[in-house]
């Protein structure tokens, strides 16, 4: 374990997804604790998309979000799913991440608040995000957005979502993505890889966790590839991808395979395995290797999107 991420774990706060409730409250008052981050070089508004329900977003514009661009061609953009093991996480959890996402790679973000689970299960969010998916493309002229270069992206339950977006995408001719940006993300819920099985109580993210977060989402439903992308037989045709690991955390096996399985299916990979790192750990902004992961994170979207 990275010594600096370790001498935190004791201060970890204590969650328990069996009681969201009560884990949202919890993250909520965490994250409020927390350093503002700075919007001062960027617009941030509140819109909502019509769709069935409608579903609420907030937008992060970078003052140099065009920079780079062709003339009139618009900005990058990513929309952008909150992690939370499809239970927690909302516009405002998310809000520090997507404004440092947004200034580190000059991209326009989308974050999506999409619906919660047990109260909406599969496919709520999936559907959430795809109605956002198709708006933002839609209204790319308005939003100052090239919609040849909209990518989707997530970190945890959020990274899953993506995924599953770029699957969905691809199967119903949907809107283009030109770039998946996958933080940590959730793509099985069978749970059989080596570190599913064997990071039963890893900081942050367990095992109980994971099975807890999978059970909200699924309900008694199988499991489809739009809810687990793991399961997917066909990744051919799917956009270029970003993928970063952890290394103690019980998601990793599970997306280094999922990269494998990209780059056998012609996608273009690039996939970032983090020592010394557990899942969430990128949130302890003091240590070296967190600022080395969000940088990075940043900078493969700004990269991804390059005019």
């Amino acid at each position: 374990m990275d010594p600096e991420l370790e001498a935190f774990i004791p201060f970890l706060p204590q969650t328990d997804l069996n009681d969201p409730v009560a884990t949202r409250k919890t993250v909520a008052a965490l994250v409020a604790a927390g350093a503002a981050p700075d919007t001062s070089r960027m617009d941030v508004e509140d819109r909502t998309v019509p769709a069935e329900p409608d579903v609420a977003v907030r937008i992060y514009r970078p003052h140099t979000a065009s920079q780079g661009a062709g003339a009139g061609a618009g900005a990058g953009a990513i929309v952008w799913l909150h992690g939370g093991g499809f239970v927690f996480g909302d516009l405002d959890t998310e809000h520090p991440w997507a404004a440092r996402l947004a200034d580190g790679s000059g991209a326009v973000v989308v974050s999506v608040d999409y619906r919660r689970s047990p109260e909406n299960r599969f496919p709520a969010a999936l559907d959430d995000a795809y109605a956002v998916l198709d708006w933002t493309a839609g209204h790319a002229a308005e939003l100052g957005i090239d919609p040849a270069r909209i990518a989707v992206g997530g970190h945890s339950a959020g990274g899953g979502l993506a995924a599953a977006l770029a699957l969905r995408a691809r199967d119903e001719q949907g809107p283009a993505i030109c770039f998946q940006l996958l933080n940590q993300p959730g793509l099985d819920d069978r749970q059989q890889t080596w570190s599913a099985r064997n990071f039963t109580d890893t900081p942050w993210f367990t095992r109980d966790k994971t099975t807890a977060a999978w059970r909200h989402y699924l309900g008694p439903q199988p499991a489809t590839a739009y809810a687990a992308p793991a399961r997917a037989t066909d990744l051919a045709g799917l956009p270029p991808a970003y993928i970063a690991t952890a290394e103690f955390c019980p998601n990793r096996d599970e997306d280094v395979e999922y990269a494998l399985r990209l780059l056998r299916a012609g996608v273009p990979v690039e996939l970032h395995q983090w020592a010394g790192t557990f899942h969430g750990s990128q949130a302890i902004l003091s240590a070296d290797v967190s600022q080395r992961q969000n940088a990075e994170l940043a900078g493969a979207l700004r990269r991804a999107l390059a005019a």
